[in-house]
This record gives structure tokens, C-alpha cells and sequence, in this order.
């Protein structure tokens, strides 16, 4: 099952009572195609009204294996809360937070003491709900951002991955398999194009796991010349999971120093 190179990570339907509508309800029976899949990806954050989801990562480079733990509460539409700690430091001298209400995003980093505070990134205007511009050109927009560039952006919005990374290999749903007692569609991409210099060449090899239900990646597989390089995989996943009124609050430890 191959296909020619998805855009639609931008192809969402009109906006209506600030949500957009589900284009895709339900994934098919049997293995879907890559663009149905991909189409059902796009739409994953839109099934759930709160989130609770744990990520664990492993990772191996020039400087050995690497652990770290990151931690995702959600409410739609901005509310969101990122905790990453790295196990067997201590959780004092090892963590990291991204807090944002839509407008403000909040950063701190324990190990430095570093603190943030700044005005939510705007976007590019033009490029998300301009029709004429190729679908290339335009990108997904989420309901409820998640720190740029992270696990989290990427599990729960993987529209602009399918996009721009996946769709730019050689795609496949190759079947299904059992996470976290869910039932998750596989995908392997061979020699995907948009990636750091260091993993372009023909032996790099992606494999994702995307729950059948809602379409959120349970688990990334990288490998090259077929030894993994990452695996980062949900250790916890609940869609509209009951979260207490203090779930988003975060204050500023004594001592911070604030960059800006």
C-alpha cells in the first residue's frame, strides 16, 4: 500500500463553534490505505475534550542511551501542560515545564533554574486557511498547542509529520498491534527525505503505531541499517480523562532567573 505524497495536513473542514468537524469518523474495516490513515491522523486531536498521556522515549547516539519521561495533560480548546524529567537524576535537579493557557506560555528549567514568560507565537498569516495556495504550502493548525518540535506536538498533532516527513519516504500499513490494550494501525516509511542530514540515507527507517480509535501515535520507531536509534513509545493514554481545577497551575520557584 504506497502513495503519491499527502498535503492535507491543511485540508481541514470549516471551523464551526470554534471546532472542526471530523472529516473521517471512523477508519474503515481491515487495513486502511495510507492516505485514509493519514486523513484519519489529521483529525485525532478533534475526538477527545481532555488528554492524559505518558511518554516514554529511549534514544541511542554517539554519546550512549538516553531515557527521558514526558508527561501531557490537556483541555481544549489551550490549556496544556508538558513535565519532562529524566529518570535516575532526581526529580528536583532534572525536570522540565511548559504550561500555556493559549495566550501565555510558560517555560522552567530546574537543572539551570530558568524561567520563561511570552505571548503565544503567532502564526504566519495566509498559510493555514488560504484555499488557492498548494496544500504544501499550508499547514495544520492546532486546537491546542503543545510545545513545537516535541513528542507531544507529534503524537497528538501528526498531521504536519505525515506531511512532511512520512509521506516523503516509500509508505506502507503493514497491520496492527496491541498498546496499551488498544488496537493500533502500523506504518513503516523507508528512507523518509525530511529529516536531519545525519539520518538521510537509504538504510533510515521510520515505524509509527496509531491508535485505531482516535488516531494518535502510540509509538515511533527509528532505525538505521536496522538498529534502533529511538523508540518512543505511550506508557499512558486517556482520552477525556477527568482532571482536577489545579491540573494547568505552575508557579515560578523561588530563584528563578527569568530570560525575557
Amino acid at each position: 500500500m504506497t502513495t503519491r505524497v499527502w498535503d492535507r495536513a491543511g485540508a481541514l473542514p470549516a471551523v464551526v463553534a470554534d471546532r472542526a468537524p471530523i472529516e473521517l469518523a471512523a477508519l474503515p474495516p481491515g487495513l486502511p490505505s495510507v492516505a485514509e490513515l493519514f486523513d484519519f491522523m489529521r483529525d485525532a486531536e478533534h475526538r477527545f475534550d481532555t488528554l492524559r498521556l505518558r511518554i516514554e522515549e529511549w534514544t541511542r547516539t554517539t554519546r550512549g542511551e538516553h531515557v527521558q519521561v514526558i508527561e501531557t495533560v490537556l483541555r481544549h480548546p489551550g490549556l496544556a501542560k508538558v513535565l519532562t524529567t529524566t529518570p535516575g537524576r532526581g526529580f528536583n535537579a532534572a525536570y522540565e515545564v511548559w504550561v500555556s493557557d493559549g495566550e501565555t506560555v510558560r517555560t522552567y528549567a530546574a537543572e539551570r533554574r530558568l524561567g520563561t514568560q511570552r505571548p503565544v507565537r503567532p502564526m504566519v498569516r495566509g498559510v493555514a486557511d488560504a484555499r488557492d495556495l498548494p496544500g504544501m504550502a499550508r499547514v495544520y493548525v492546532p486546537l491546542t498547542a503543545l510545545p513545537m518540535e516535541s513528542l507531544p506536538d507529534l503524537f497528538v498533532h501528526p498531521a504536519g509529520y505525515c506531511q512532511n516527513v512520512l509521506a516523503t519516504g516509500s509508505c506502507r500499513v503493514t497491520g496492527v498491534a496491541q498498546l496499551l490494550g488498544r488496537e493500533a494501525i502500523v506504518l513503516d516509511s523507508a528512507h523518509p527525505r525530511s529529516v536531519e542530514v545525519v539520518a538521510d540515507r537509504p538504510d533510515f527507517h521510520v515505524r509509527i503505531a496509531v491508535d485505531r480509535a482516535d488516531g494518535v501515535i502510540l509509538r515511533l520507531e527509528e532505525s538505521i541499517a536496522g538498529e534502533t536509534t529511538r523508540d518512543a513509545r505511550a506508557t499512558l493514554y486517556e482520552p477525556n480523562a477527568p482532571l482536577a481545577p489545579t491540573a494547568f497551575d505552575f508557579t515560578f520557584p523561588p530563584g528563578t532567573t527569568y530570560l525575557y
